[in-house]
């Protein structure tokens, strides 16, 4: 009689909370997938839509809730053929303020939809395959939470050979999916509030904010060099004539905005690295020549100018022009590996919207930005030439800018020298240069003060070329190179990752290794962490080409954080000081 007691009570204590939930779980969510072809060929991508009804009055978290107890959303595929999953999408949560919580939580609400891209494996014979679609999720109400369940759907896919007609079907569900990918059918993932701020406002508009955004891009720091240049190259080849200046500071920013319109939609629609063009060396070697022609220029060996029959029909009796042209040409290409996170925004976005004729004007008003202080200084350059006392010591300021472009031409050709001694040309030439300019030099040496200003430069010069060749230890993060094997090991070990991906051209890498991986603080709270630096100056090896897709790199530097669980925690692109990078790290679990 007591074991039929105890039995009953267990059996009462068990189902109670069954009894107790206001809703059967199955109930409160529902699915339903949909493929995009009707026959996938194998070795070939299918995407996959998955539309979720949720029941009223309820929500599911997302796959990325903001509080720890609550259970993320996770889409799973699972086939017993090898079709794996390439990507998973998941649609944009909401913010809402529920009883129980006292901030917001990240929810999916009603209607929405998930995606996610499927890979054939090219081995697979035709026929027909099933795959179960299986959605776990957690919901809860204003109220409460019930217990983590799951939902599955099973769909057929038929995979046929090459020689198939292969036709779109439901259409209708993937038009609301936002399930971009490139050629490799790599999912790019882009910033929401980037891509919203675009779409809400209008083309119109968004070109306007695409503007303002180049406008701020003249702030990051290695952009700065284009000042000297710019004032350098307009002041030698003027006359003060106010009219040709604008006319060939209009050219500059034509050049400029040609070279980003062009490099930014072929980059984004590619897939490429963006400033990955700067690690061909056809591109590097005329980047180098352009700077070498038209520092050449500035030492008075010729004059660039319009062939006789554009001048006519220009009307204009000198040329610079075509140099214009060219400077801004150039300089759009200088500044590709370190203008930041707002252009790798807009690279992502320009992917996504498969619009290439949008994407041009975007990128075209993005350099109209970036190049309109410039065209504003090309202007104010001639007035260099009405200084008092404009002599000799012009020619001076030319030599020295000619110099600078000569170092400019030789810091592109540097990743094409064997690492052993590159490291030491841009030192030995600027060591060159400075003594080149105090015992060779003599233009302007009459005039006291500039005589004075010129060798102060030079040698402020020198010294910074001895400095750069004097080994100095530096602390840095225990980084070690990437490998696959390893880090494949440190995740299955639950080890906390950062991966640093960087290329010998990018200067923010750089900045980010001095300034931000050498901070003590920085050293010390990634003690714990594996950290691996992921080398991507060789855009165009397979093993790059590689890395970049299995971490969806669009630029350089980006930075990962991937927490204990595996998941990647945080990611940054762009130079960021130390105190931000301490703030990203404290998030990571």
């Amino acid at each position: 009689m007591k074991k039929t007691f105890l039995f009953l009570l267990w059996v009462i204590l068990y189902t109670l909370p069954m009894i107790a939930q206001p809703e059967q779980e199955e109930n409160i969510v529902q699915i339903k997938s949909y493929l995009s072809l009707d026959k996938a060929p194998a070795g070939s991508e299918v995407k996959l839509a998955v539309k979720a009804n949720i029941k009223e009055e309820w929500h599911i978290n997302s796959d990325k809730p903001k509080d720890d107890f609550l259970i993320g959303t996770e889409l799973v595929v699972i086939s017993s053929d090898s079709i794996k999953v390439r990507k998973v999408v998941y649609p944009k949560a909401e913010d809402i303020k529920l009883d129980f919580s006292e901030t917001p939580l990240s929810v999916f609400e009603k209607d929405v939809v998930f995606g996610a891209i499927l890979e054939v494996p090219a081995a697979l014979p035709a026929g027909e395959y099933k795959l179960v679609v299986q959605l776990n999720y957690q919901a809860c109400n204003n109220a409460t939470c019930m217990a983590p369940t799951e939902v599955a759907d099973t769909i057929i896919i038929k995979v046929g050979s090459s020689k198939d007609v292969i036709n779109e079907i439901n259409q209708d569900v993937f038009k609301d999916l936002d399930l971009s990918y490139n050629a490799t059918g790599t999912e790019v993932k882009t910033d929401d509030s980037f891509a919203n701020s675009l779409e809400q406002n209008g083309l119109i508009l968004g070109l306007f904010l695409v503007f303002l955004g180049g406008l701020a891009l003249n702030l990051t720091p290695c952009v700065y060099p284009l000042i000297p240049i710019t004032i350098g190259f307009f002041g030698s080849q003027s006359e003060g004539s106010t009219g040709r200046l604008t006319l060939m500071g209009l050219m500059y920013l034509l050049g400029m905005a040609l070279t980003y319109s062009v490099i930014g939609v072929v980059t984004s629609l590619s897939g490429a690295v963006f400033g990955a063009l700067l690690q061909n060396p056809v591109v590097i070697i005329f980047v180098a020549l352009v700077m070498v022609v038209l520092a050449l220029s500035m030492f008075g060996l010729y004059e660039i100018k319009v062939p006789e029959a554009l001048m006519q029909k220009a009307s204009e009796s000198k040329g610079g022009l075509l140099g214009a042209l060219f400077m801004g040409l150039t300089m759009g290409i200088i500044a590709a590996p370190c203008i930041g996170p707002f252009v790798l925004g807009l690279v992502t976005y320009v992917a996504a919207l498969g619009d290439p004729v949008r994407g041009f004007l975007l990128f075209f008003f993005l350099a109209i930005g970036l190049g309109t202080p410039y065209f504003i200084l090309a202007i104010f350059s001639g007035k260099i030439k009405s200084l008092p006392r404009a002599g000799s010591w012009m020619e001076s300021v030319k030599v020295i800018f000619g110099l600078i472009m000569l170092g400019m031409a030789l810091y592109f050709l540097i990743p094409l020298f064997p690492k052993t001694f590159s490291g030491y040309l841009l030192p030995v030439f600027m060591f060159g240069s400075g003594i080149y300019l105090i015992f060779f030099e003599k233009h302007g040496n009459k005039l006291s003060g500039f005589r004075v200003f010129k060798y102060v430069l030079s040698v402020l010069v020198i010294a910074l070329s001895v400095y750069l060749v004097i080994p100095a230890e530096q602390n840095s993060i225990a980084w070690e190179s990437f490998k696959e094997d390893t880090y494949k090991k440190s995740l299955a070990s639950n080890n906390k990752i950062i991966i640093d991906f960087y290329a010998d051209w990018c200067i923010p890498c750089k900045e980010l290794d001095k300034f931000t991986f050498s901070d003590q603080r920085v050293i010390d709270m990634t003690a714990s962490y594996s950290a691996f630096k992921a080398d991507l100056t060789k855009s165009t090896s397979p093993e790059v080409e590689a890395l970049r897709r299995e971490f969806n790199i669009v630029g350089v530097p980006t930075v990962i954080l991937i927490g204990s669980d595996g998941k990647e925690a945080e990611r940054l692109t762009g130079f960021v000081p130390p105190e931000e990078f301490i703030k990203l790290l404290e998030k990571v679990k």
